[in-house]
C-alpha cells in the first residue's frame, strides 16, 4: 500500500511503470514547437465530426486506442479508466470512451484532470484493486470557447492575460512492472482561492494552487527542487509561471524559468509567432504536453525525475456570471526513471 510521507503526500510502495502513452493534436499544434512529438495530428479540428463536442470526443477516443496500440494491449487488458474533461457532466469523456467497455471512473479537475485521473488510477494498482489502468483527458479550443466564453462568431478581443485552448488530448497506461518511468508519488491538493475574478486571468486563478501544492511536497519530502531535473507546471502561461516563481520565492523555494522549471502552457505553442496570447491551456495541454515530451524524453534517459503539476480553475459558468471568484487546484506526480521501495 502506499505510504503517506508528511500531511499530504503518498508514496507508493510497488513499481507503478507507466508502460504506454499517445498524444493527439490539431492544426494549431501542429504548427508550434512540440509538433514532431505528437503521435497524431489531425488538421480537420472537427475530426471528421458534425460538432466540436463529438469531436472533442472522438480525439479523447483516439488518444486511448493509440495508447493501447503503442503497448499492444486491447480495451479487454485495462481493469478501469480515469477520465475527464472541461464539458459539463465531462461528455468529452463519456460519450467517447462509452463504446470501450472499461469500467469507468469520471473525474473533474478542470485542466488539473490528467494529474487527478493518473494518481487515482496509481493508487487503484497501488492498492492491487487494479491490475492495468488508462488515464486520459482532452481539451478543444471551440468547444472550450462555446461553454465558457463567447460564440466564436461573436469575435471578442482576447485581452494579454488570456490563453489558448489547447485541441489536444493525452492518454497513459499504468501497470506495476519493472519498466521506467515509475509514478512514485502524488500529492492532491486542495482548493485555493485569493478571488481572482477575472476568467480570462487563469493563470493568476491557479498559481497559488500550485505554489501551495509544490510547499506541501517539498516539506512532506524533506526535498527541494535541486532534486529533480525539472519541473513542469500545467497551464499557469506567461502570466501565472511568473507569479508561482514570485509566491515560492517568499518562501526561499527557488524556481528557475532559464533552468529547472518551465510550465506546459509556455511549451505547447510559441507565443512569438502564434497568436495565442499567453499560452496554452486546457485540460489536453498538459496532458499532450506530458504524453509527447516529457515521457519520452525520461524514456530517453534525457530526464530522470521530474515533478508534473497539474492546475485547474474550479469555475463554471454560472459561478462566472453570478460574479464569484475561481477556486483552483493543483495535483502534483512525482515521475522517476528510478525505483526504491
Amino acid at each position: 500500500m502506499a505510504v503517506k510521507q508528511g500531511k499530504h503526500s503518498l508514496i507508493m510502495q510497488k513499481p507503478i511503470s507507466v508502460v504506454s502513452y499517445a498524444a493527439v493534436g490539431s492544426k494549431k499544434e501542429s504548427e508550434g514547437p512540440l509538433a514532431n512529438n505528437f503521435d497524431i495530428l489531425n488538421a480537420d479540428s472537427t475530426f471528421g465530426e458534425d460538432s466540436w463536442e463529438k469531436a472533442e470526443s472522438t480525439m479523447q477516443k483516439i488518444a486511448v486506442k493509440k495508447a493501447l496500440e503503442k503497448g499492444s494491449y486491447t480495451e479487454k487488458d485495462i481493469d478501469y479508466i480515469c477520465a475527464g474533461d472541461l464539458l459539463n457532466q465531462c461528455i468529452s469523456s463519456t460519450y467517447g470512451l462509452r463504446d470501450l467497455g472499461i469500467q469507468f471512473i469520471g473525474l473533474y479537475g478542470a485542466c488539473s484532470t490528467m494529474a487527478e485521473s493518473i494518481g487515482v488510477a496509481s493508487i487503484f494498482i497501488e492498492s492491487s484493486a487494479a491490475k492495468r489502468c488508462a488515464a486520459v483527458t482532452s481539451s478543444h479550443f471551440c468547444s472550450a470557447e462555446r461553454q465558457f466564453r463567447f460564440p466564436l462568431e461573436y469575435g471578442g478581443q482576447r485581452p494579454p492575460t488570456a490563453q489558448w485552448t489547447a485541441t489536444a488530448s493525452g492518454s497513459v497506461i499504468l501497470e506495476e512492472k519493472n519498466e521506467p518511468p515509475y509514478i512514485r508519488a502524488v500529492t492532491f491538493g486542495t482548493i485555493e482561492d485569493l478571488g481572482i475574478k477575472d476568467a480570462n486571468n487563469m493563470g493568476a486563478a491557479m498559481a497559488p494552487a500550485a505554489a501551495m501544492t509544490l510547499k506541501r511536497f517539498f516539506k512532506d519530502t524533506k526535498t527541494t527542487p535541486d532534486n529533480y531535473d525539472m519541473i513542469f507546471t500545467g497551464d499557469l502561461g506567461k502570466v501565472g509561471a511568473q507569479l508561482l516563481c514570485e509566491l515560492l520565492q517568499r518562501d526561499n523555494i527557488k524556481l528557475s524559468q532559464d533552468k529547472n522549471y518551465t510550465d506546459c502552457g509556455l511549451m505547447l505553442y510559441d507565443l512569438n509567432t502564434q497568436d495565442v496570447h499567453a499560452g496554452a491551456s486546457g485540460c489536453g495541454c498538459s496532458a499532450s504536453v506530458l504524453c509527447s515530451t516529457i515521457l519520452p524524453q525520461m524514456k530517453e534517459k534525457k530526464l530522470n525525475d521530474v515533478l508534473f503539476i497539474a492546475t485547474g480553475a474550479l469555475m463554471s459558468t454560472t459561478s462566472a456570471q453570478q460574479g464569484e471568484s475561481i477556486p483552483s487546484v493543483a495535483h502534483l506526480i512525482y515521475i522517476s526513471n528510478s525505483f526504491n521501495s
